[in-house]
């Protein structure tokens, strides 16, 4: 049998999800030189080549793409051993893989919190994307649990509602539409808008609302940060449409304010989601049942 461990099967699997090993290290947190002597390990194992240059970047050879798709089956194979072996420690420690799209860090350290203090063994590995990439690594097995506003049509998943996600229009308060009450959609079409980055749930769901009503979308910057975008619009530099779980504290203040559009805020779930056919260890499923239980609650006391 072949001499590779379980730390080169990652290593590659990353490699192959970012196309570049660079990317890669910066990922897994070493230096390209480390990755570069994972991969070559793995390559002198099997005695053939998993990747191969492309320009700048890597691509996998067709062994590679064999390679890959086997190797995440394997990495899935032992999450649901480690879930059967956490069943005979219970619920004293354990470790979770939790992924979370960019909107929801407004509120998920909170929620951890609560819950170290209901289970403190527990240890929560957290991961902050957006909706693309963390649904590549929903897909990939590289996670026990994801948050998220929409549930994926894709994959074969168990997604539970646990919050509401309201969204809106939001504005500078000096923008001439801060005043208006119940006006027409219609008024958005000569507004410049600042989104998210194309990935993003909230650009999806925005781009959706904008169709739906059958009104250009004009974008004059795209950023790929609540934060960054908050700040662009109390500057004025456009409106935005966001989570108001995420600006709460700015219209509380008055450093933003809601737009009166017929029909909003639009009011959305957040969802906790796993692969239908992972078996969930006793710390997954605690921290499932604490969201679904105890989630909603806390998010609206909190944003």
């Amino acid at each position: 049998m072949p001499n590779y461990t379980l730390k080169q099967i990652q290593t590659f699997i990353e490699v192959a999800r970012e196309r570049s090993v660079s990317k890669a290290a910066k990922r897994l947190f070493v230096t390209q030189p480390a990755v570069s002597m994972q991969l070559r390990q793995l390559e002198d194992a099997f005695g053939l080549a998993l990747v191969e240059p492309s320009g700048r970047n890597i691509q996998l050879t067709q062994a590679g793409e064999e390679f890959l798709t086997h190797a995440i089956a394997a990495l899935g194979q032992l999450k649901n051993l480690e879930a059967v072996m956490a069943e005979h420690v219970g619920l004293k420690k354990g470790r979770i893989e939790l992924a979370v799209v960019s909107t929801a860090k407004y509120f998920v350290p909170m929620l951890l919190v609560r819950f170290a203090r209901l289970l403190p063994g527990i240890e929560v590995k957290l991961q902050i994307d957006n909706r693309e990439n963390i649904l590549g690594m929903l897909s990939r097995n590289e996670v026990d649990l994801v948050i998220m506003g929409r549930s994926p049509t894709h994959l074969d998943c168990e997604a539970t509602a646990f919050s509401t996600n309201p969204m809106a229009i939001v504005c500078a308060p000096d923008h001439a539409l801060s005043r208006r009450k119940h006006g027409a959609f219609e008024l958005l079409r000569d507004c410049g808008f600042v989104v998210r980055e194309q990935g993003s749930g909230t650009r999806a769901a925005m781009e959706r609302l904008f169709a739906q009503h059958e009104v250009p979308l004009n974008v004059v910057m795209e950023m790929p940060s609540n934060e960054t975008i908050k700040q662009a619009v109390m500057a004025g530099m456009g409106l935005s449409f966001l989570s108001l779980r995420t600006v709460r504290h700015e219209l509380a203040a008055g450093h933003l304010a809601m737009v009166g559009i017929s029909g909003m805020p639009i009011v959305g779930q957040w969802y906790v989601t796993h692969l239908r056919q992972n078996r969930l260890s006793p710390a997954a499923q605690a921290f499932k049942d604490f969201l679904i239980e105890q989630g909603g609650p806390l998010i609206e006391s909190w944003a």
